[in-house]
């Protein structure tokens, strides 16, 4: 449930940020919040717990001069992560083309004092979008990022409006020079259907891979103290997670807590199944480096047993990372993780978790 990567650290991209005026210039509320009270961080999303019907606005054509504008229904949900430093929402988008599903999975970053928002789209459900930044003042929120539209470099902007009001709203904008000017390509208005999350109704053709982990568990973890270098030291601890579908039932979501000796360590697993290669995708989001998702493992289960592989860096040294889960069963499940440097001939353990469900 470690992952390492050689991308900049958020602080790095934060500190370049801060020191060109990069922050400043594109209006994002941050480094302020940088020694602000965790605590009060933790409940910036507490407004949009729950159950939502949320009606859509959405211009047809992009940065292309449309006054021509979609309208149709939707529903989200969204429940609290990282002991509310994070957050997952499920939704479901009625376009007129035909429904599609998304999640949002959002982080704090205590260091740099900004959120993290990134959107995982089920038509594409092997990537995971560039991710806006930003944070609140008052009831407005304002979150800004880099990212590409039909192959061209634009500027990304999310906003949310009357937070606290009866009907929040937020828009989604795009600007082609730098944030001078926007154009709003989106509006969502929600309207809140249930105080708390409840699960989005199954898209029918969904996998049934995950369905054994759906619930409450405990968890004990053995992780290697060092890798790669042979060694036999371990630590034990114990653990929590809390996991359940989305995106149909083609996306499931871990909200994990781990004991560490040194201390509590969370972090949130996300998960989406691609019908095209009948592979899922398995990211990971760690809440000591909550401005990143590692990349992802890949794989399938065979036989009761599931298998994700991918490329991962463990001390500046390219490896590949390996998943397994086995032994499972309606009241139990292990995980495994384990490096390569010999591009999969051999493999070395370095942490093993056993489940318990909770009754």
């Amino acid at each position: 449930m470690e992952r390492e990567s050689s991308r900049p650290s958020r602080r790095e991209i934060v500190a370049a940020l801060a020191a060109t005026g990069g922050i400043a210039a594109c209006g994002l509320p941050g480094l302020a919040m940088a020694q602000g009270d965790l605590a009060v961080r933790a409940h910036d999303w507490d407004w949009l717990v729950g159950t939502w019907d949320v009606w859509h606005c959405r211009l047809r054509d992009r940065l292309a001069g449309s006054t021509q504008w979609d309208e149709f229904p939707g529903k989200s949900a969204l429940w609290l992560t990282l002991a509310g430093l994070g957050t997952v929402d499920d939704n479901s988008l009625d376009l007129p083309g035909g429904t599609y599903r998304g999640l949002t999975v959002r982080a704090f970053d205590p260091a740099a004092g900004t959120w993290s928002i990134w959107w995982l789209d089920s038509r594409y459900p092997n990537m995971i979008d560039a991710p806006v930044r930003g944070g609140f003042v008052g009831d407005s929120g304002t979150f800004i990022g880099q990212d590409q539209y039909k192959g061209r470099p634009v500027t990304a902007r999310f906003r949310w409006f009357e937070t606290h009001g009866r009907r929040p709203h937020w828009e989604q904008a795009l600007s082609t020079d730098g944030g001078k000017s926007w154009e709003v390509n989106w509006v969502n208005y929600f309207t809140r259907t249930a105080a708390t999350p409840t699960l989005l109704p199954p898209s029918g053709v969904a996998p049934h891979d995950w369905d054994f982990l759906v619930g409450s568990w405990d968890v004990r973890h053995r992780k290697l103290k060092r890798r790669l270098v042979g060694s036999d030291d371990w630590d034990i601890f114990g653990g929590s997670l809390v996991n359940w579908p989305v995106l149909g039932g083609q996306g499931n979501v871990g909200d994990n807590r781990m004991d560490f000796p040194a201390g509590p360590y969370l972090g949130v697993g996300i998960r989406a199944f691609d019908p095209a290669t009948r592979l899922w995708s398995s990211w990971w989001l760690d809440g000591r480096n909550p401005g990143a998702i590692a990349p992802p493992v890949r794989g399938s289960f065979a036989d009761g047993v599931g298998t994700f592989v991918g490329d991962d860096v463990q001390d500046g040294r390219p490896v590949k990372a390996r998943v397994l889960w086995s032994r499972i069963t309606t009241k139990s499940a292990r995980w495994e993780q384990a490096l390569s440097v010999d591009d999969g001939k051999s493999w070395e353990t370095n942490w093993v978790s056993d489940f318990t469900r909770r009754v």
